[in-house]
């Protein structure tokens, strides 16, 4: 009974061991990669300026005064705690709000010194600083060296080779230039000079910093924009969320050039909060000094009037009865003008809402008296809803439909101001009618009295209703002026930036190990990954086992030797043992399958280039040297190659035999081996494929069997030409040689599918040109340490096609193929 080996395919399932192998094998790609990230690790950790973090925080209240009796507040509630929160937040990482920070502490002024690796930022670490005259342009873009002559003065060095000289003015932030020196500048200059020259203005002041004889430090002005940008990225949070509470923070590589920021910023966001919150308070003092002047001049005259008269007619003064109409008249007078007042007001109101765009310096209703809800409450959102706008502006752009939003906003409530004006003006004039009404009577009865007492009372009334109204202008701008002294700022310090010692949190000497490790492990981790998928070819027996259900039957090394024959040549070498064992695996499938008498063996491969006529020819030897009759037959009718590792002529063989032109005598040759013939192919016929499957090669065969103990078949490749298919009925083993690093994987699938179809049988693997350590891994033993391989050549089949080049080349190489 036959039986044969059976090797089950493992399917498509991950090689994990042959991809673990694969990765022992590249080793040294993974030492090198982390010798690499850990060497990037170290030149971050020792040679990276520290990074350091310093935070500030401040509370913001809800402080407000009420002005004028509580009717209308001085600084307009822009919502509450929550809304001025909010805002803080925002303009405090505006970058206006940057400018301003950037303008008051002259941060576009760099100081620099020469550090153990690179110029490091030096700001408030040096002996002395230069504060500039921000009224004049400063010389810009170029470096000023500053050398410490150890004796309260400092040298000052610009380099200049005539032409112009760049300057800026950080003030109007406008640039200009100057003719510059045609020499370099060299002066010294003590501690407090002033720095008058046409490019720098300022003065060199001292600091607490102990000097160092001979330092050298760099000065510079630079991008006024550039600075204000780079400290828009300040952090601003509420800590805990939702409360009133700021953290800001701030990441840099100088620890005091962050801590001055942070307190700045504090005291420049404070400044302007308290300037918004007065503003109402000073709009409103100057509409009453406008009033003032108004009242002052009336007083005056009024006055004048007044004395003059007295002068004229000092005996003449106010009956009884006539001082009473008088004081009648007066009362009513100074109710008509607070009316008035109020008429002014509400004209002045709709004048300003009709042709201004910002209406966030509306005067207070209360200047004139007017306590009207309706007209209060309408003032004070619209003066709201303008702040949000402007506010709006810091953050995003027009157009935005947020400005939509308040616009649509903002006209409405002008719509309903504008309708509760005229109601109130409709009642006002109803008022001042009847009021002159009782003027009228009043009049009327006064004229009954002397014509002196008349125009008496008349100056008397003129000068008191002028008073009255110069003592109330003047008492609510003590009232404005006092509650705007007594505003203070919604904003609180909590805790001031400081240095306390903190240690920097970059860079992250272990972060960077980590990631060197990560990194350096990843990345080789990957290649090789990508080439275990990529890899079309043949590495090792696992391999030919997952992909054909055919068994391995052995595996020859690969050997430096140049020699073809080396069993014939190198007989005690570990090829030859290797040849030694394929020999004893092909007669242990001659007994399992029952063979008796001759013994054919047939070897082919896929393509050209795979060790098929180095294997025929070295296991034709092995044979031979178990003193067993053998013949080594080339059926590569197509391109033999026996003859000239044996030294023999090919113009006869095979082919002639076939056709009848000679004998089997005639064309089979002595091959030097003892116990070893070689017939040769012989021509190359124009019809080898008929040749084969002719009825001679037949009976060719069964001559072969009546000689020889051993007949070893070379036949061309199968995925080339169907001649080894044609032969292998006759034969009672088939060797199909795979070649590691060369056979492609799918070149197993036409002779596996035959296999499995029952078209062919007793057919087994062999494994060629193995290596051990090889992009593959591993290997099988010492014994299969050797081999040998015929290299890349054309199949001699089809037209000759380019070896790739240098490119191809370089594409194996990256493959790990050699």
């Amino acid at each position: 009974m036959e039986e044969e080996f059976d090797v089950q395919s493992s399917g498509g399932f991950f090689d994990f061991k042959g991809f673990l192998f694969r990765l022992l094998s590249f080793w040294w790609l993974f030492v090198i990669s982390l010798l690499i990230a850990f060497s990037i690790a170290h030149y971050i950790n020792v040679r990276k300026v520290p990074i350091y973090r310093e935070t500030s925080m401040i509370s913001i209240k809800d402080d407000q005064n009420q002005m004028f009796g509580g009717n209308t507040s001085l600084v307009f509630n822009w919502g509450g705690t929550t809304d001025k929160v909010q805002t803080s937040i925002i303009m405090l990482k505006s970058r206006t709000h940057a400018e301003r920070v950037v303008q008051y502490l002259q941060y576009y002024i760099n100081y620099q010194k020469q550090g153990k690796y690179a110029i490091e930022d030096v700001y408030g670490y040096t002996p002395f600083q230069l504060k500039l005259n921000d009224s004049f342009p400063q010389l810009y873009g170029k470096r000023i060296t500053v050398v410490d002559q150890g004796d309260g003065s400092m040298r000052l060095t610009i380099p200049f080779s005539g032409g112009n000289a760049a300057l800026f003015n950080y003030n109007t932030l406008k640039p200009s230039t100057v003719p510059a020196p045609s020499a370099d500048f060299d002066q010294v200059f003590e501690l407090g000079d002033t720095i008058d020259t046409p490019f720098l203005k300022g003065q060199l002041l001292a600091t607490d910093v102990y000097p160092t004889t001979g330092q050298e430090y760099f000065v510079s002005m630079g991008n006024f924009n550039g600075t204000a940008g780079r400290y828009r990225g300040m952090g601003v949070t509420q800590t805990p969320r939702g409360s009133s509470t700021l953290e800001l923070s701030l990441v840099g590589t100088n620890k005091k050039r962050l801590i001055d920021y942070l307190n700045a910023s504090i005291e420049v966001r404070t400044e302007e909060q308290l300037r918004q919150k007065n503003l109402f308070a000073t709009k409103t003092i100057k509409y009453i000094d406008s009033s003032l002047k108004s009242s002052n001049v009336d007083l005056d005259k009024a006055l004048n009037d007044l004395n003059s008269f007295q002068n004229k007619n000092s005996a003449i003064t106010l009956s009884g009865g006539a001082e009473q109409i008088s004081e009648e008249l007066q009362t009513i007078d100074n109710e008509k003008d607070d009316l008035a007042r109020q008429l002014v007001y509400y004209k002045q109101l709709e004048e300003y809402l009709r042709t201004r765009t910002d209406y966030t310096n509306v005067p207070a209703p209360s200047v004139s008296l007017i306590n009207e809800g309706s007209i209060t409450s309408g003032v004070s959102s619209i003066i709201q809803l303008a702040l949000q706008r402007s506010n709006l502006a810091y953050t995003a752009k027009e157009g935005n439909p947020a400005f939509r939003d308040l616009d649509r906003r903002i006209d409405a409530e002008k719509a309903v101001l504008f309708e509760n004006i005229r109601s109130s003006k409709s009642q006002i004039n109803s008022q001042i009618s009847n009021l002159n009404r009782e003027i009228g009577q009043a009049e009327r009865k006064l004229r009954q009295f002397p014509k002196e007492e008349q125009e008496l009372a008349e100056i008397q009334r003129r000068f008191t209703i002028s008073q009255e109204a110069y003592n109330l202008y003047t008492t609510k701008r003590s009232e404005a002026e006092i509650i705007k002294a007594s505003n203070v700022s919604d904003i609180l310090f909590i805790d001031k930036a400081k240095d306390v010692g903190r240690g920097p949190i970059g860079p992250n000497t272990q972060l960077n190990k980590v990631m060197a490790a990560t990194f350096g492990t990843a990345i080789p981790l990957a290649l090789v990954l990508i080439i275990f998928f990529l890899d079309t070819k043949i590495g090792t027996p696992e391999d030919v086992k997952k992909r054909s259900s055919i068994p391995v039957l052995g595996v020859i090394g690969k050997s430096k030797r140049t020699s073809g024959l080396v069993v014939r040549d190198h007989p005690r070498s570990a090829m030859a043992e290797a040849f030694r064992g394929l020999r004893s695996g092909l007669q242990f499938m001659y007994k399992k399958k029952g063979v008796t008498g001759a013994k054919t063996v047939l070897v082919t491969s896929s393509v050209s280039g795979e060790g098929k006529t180095f294997t025929s020819m070295n296991l034709a030897s092995v044979f031979a040297l178990s003193e067993k009759k053998t013949v080594l037959v080339g059926l590569d009718l197509r391109k033999p190659k026996i003859f000239d590792d044996f030294e023999l002529e090919n113009d006869k063989g095979v082919v002639n035999y076939l056709i009848g032109d000679a004998t089997l005598d005639e064309v089979k040759q002595p091959s030097g081996i003892d116990h070893l013939d070689v017939i040769l192919s012989g021509p190359i016929p124009p019809n080898p494929s008929e040749l084969i499957i002719s009825d001679a090669m037949h009976e060719f065969i069964n001559k072969l069997k009546e000689e020889y103990d051993y007949i070893v078949f070379d036949t061309p490749p199968l995925g080339l030409v169907s001649d080894a298919f044609e032969l292998m009925p006759y034969v009672d083993a088939s060797l199909y040689m795979v070649r590691q690093g060369y056979t492609k994987k799918d070149m197993l699938g036409l002779v596996t599918d035959k296999y499995e179809k029952g078209q062919i049988k007793h057919v087994s693997f062999v494994l060629n040109y193995f290596q051990q350590k090889r992009k593959y891994g591993y290997g099988y033993g010492a014994g299969y340490g050797y081999g040998y391989g015929y290299g890349t050549y054309n199949n001699g089949y089809h037209e000759e096609e380019g070896r790739g080049g240098l490119l191809g080349k370089l594409g194996r190489l990256i493959r790990g193929r050699k």
